[in-house]
């Protein structure tokens, strides 16, 4: 099974207390992710953030409903956190947020994401003709829903030893 890498840097005007404050609220991620997909946050609120919390959502995918689990591993307030699929439609999903500060008014966002496609063949065809380019758009719409909303750049596709990752695949 491959294991496929999806990286994106954001640079956010804003403290790094400010940035990590509203990528940490759960409820956040309703307002930056495409109304298309239908996302929802059953867990109730407020919810605690810290290592070990779970967080349930449902969304949809072209009419097809489903749920998926977090549980976030990691919770380093001001600097990172890790949240990893426990229930959901990836094999795997390991998310790391970092943040960096730049300096006092500006803020670089990282998003690292390990994931992996089930159903063997059929998985590596459908991230080919459709996951990945979903995640993308995803991942893009995310972007500009946050600069909108925080007045950041839109975010780009890290160049990594001189080639761009958008998802790039390991073999396992």
């Amino acid at each position: 099974m491959k294991t496929y890498t999806l990286e994106r840097e954001q640079i956010i005007p804003l403290s790094i207390e400010e940035t990590f404050a509203f990528f940490s609220d759960a409820f956040n991620l309703e307002r930056i992710t495409p109304a298309f997909l239908n996302f929802r946050i059953l867990t109730p609120a407020p919810i605690k953030m810290e290592a070990g919390t779970l967080i349930e959502y449902k969304l949809s995918l072209f009419g097809v409903p489903f749920k998926w689990r977090t549980l976030i591993e990691q919770w380093a307030p001001n600097q990172m956190f890790v949240d990893r699929q426990i229930r959901g439609p990836y094999a795997l999903w390991h998310h790391t947020h970092t943040f960096i500060r730049i300096d006092q008014e500006r803020t670089l966002m990282r998003d690292v994401v390990k994931y992996r496609i089930p159903f063997g063949p059929l998985g590596v065809l459908s991230h080919r003709l459709f996951v990945e380019r979903m995640l993308k758009m995803i991942f893009d719409y995310r972007a500009k829903s946050t600069a909108d909303l925080l007045g950041g750049r839109q975010g780009f596709v890290k160049s990594v030893a001189g080639r761009l990752i958008g998802a790039t695949a390991a073999g396992d």
